[in-house]
């Protein structure tokens, strides 16, 4: 169905999928995950209209790209030659720039009653990356997951980092400081003043970071939570008595983010109304060599799956 009109004039399509207990709607415009529903509940953040995403979305549900998180000073060099990104997030370049693959007009490929297949091509120099890049992300409802594959290639060496910024209230309501969450990581990535990784990877054992055994969402830290852990396995976040969610993918990161820049008026959400958990490579990767590399080049395909199953 036709879910509205771009200023462009390209309009916008919604996909409704359905499999067991789940259902939901992925936007074309930024490959949005609109709504997921377990069992009736919808557990994810999502604006009724085109022109609420146009102007007031926070990334919600949207994959991000062609890097997804932070480009310290907005530039990296690759093979000898340096490029510059666009400042959007003070002195850094955010998941892609201003006119990153949340604010593009995406085509619906392959579509079941479950699954749904979007790509995007962006060119070379797009928002200051080399290359023109060929993405798609392939969304498919099993039973009690969804999961997303990601997959890209290139004709010129660059750098790729795609993840969805879907925020998630397992109650469908109020705020997620209740929430408990565990993520097996031993290591996250401390930042400085401008949220960019120091280098190090720093033990979480005795800090607030620490997950390794569930904690609540509010328990620590004022909740204020936005880093990335090095992965060692999978995340869960649980409602006591309610809604479990289990995380897996074959990213080395994740970006947990709890929603403390919500404010309820720039956006119709309240400060923690929604967690993220984007499943990523490293921040600023491409500027510090020590991270796994984000680097793609001619001939390679970059592939990443995250898949969310639910349980109660």
């Amino acid at each position: 169905m036709i879910f509205g009109t771009l200023p462009s004039g390209e309009q916008v399509e919604r996909v409704e999928l359905a499999s067991g207990r789940l259902r939901a709607s992925v936007l074309s415009y930024g490959a949005i995950l609109q709504t997921l529903e377990v069992a009736g509940v919808n557990v994810v953040l999502g604006l009724a209209t085109l022109e609420e995403y146009l102007s007031r979305s926070r990334y919600f549900g949207a994959v991000v790209g062609r890097y997804g998180n932070r480009i310290a000073g907005g530039r990296f060099t690759l093979d000898g030659v340096e490029h510059r990104l666009p400042l959007n997030n003070g002195p850094s370049s955010l998941h892609g720039g201003n006119h990153g693959f949340d604010r593009r007009a995406w085509k619906v490929g392959q579509a079941t009653d479950s699954s749904v297949t979007l790509t995007l091509t962006s060119h070379d120099g797009d928002q200051g990356y080399p290359g023109t890049l060929n993405a798609s992300v392939t969304y498919t409802l099993d039973d009690d997951a969804l999961r997303l594959d990601y997959s890209a290639e290139t004709d010129s060496p660059t750098v790729v980092n795609l993840t969805n910024h879907s925020y998630f209230n397992l109650t469908g309501r109020g705020d997620v400081l209740g929430h408990m969450v565990r993520i097996d990581a031993e290591h996250y990535l401390p930042v400085d003043d401008d949220k960019i990784p120091t280098g190090e990877l720093a033990p979480v054992k005795g800090t607030a970071f620490d997950f390794t055994t569930p904690h609540a969402v509010g328990a620590r830290y004022d909740g204020a939570y936005d880093h990335c852990y090095a992965l060692d396995g999978d995340i869960t976040v649980t409602v006591p008595g309610g809604l479990t969610m289990e995380v897996t993918t074959t990213e080395p990161g994740v970006q947990f983010y709890a929603g403390g820049m919500l404010d309820g008026v720039a956006t119709p959400f309240g400060p923690h109304a929604g967690l993220c958990l984007e499943t990523q490579h490293f921040p600023d990767s491409p500027n510090q060599p020590q991270f796994p590399s984000t680097v793609l080049r001619p001939g390679e395909t970059y592939s990443s799956t995250t898949t969310y199953r639910f349980t109660t």
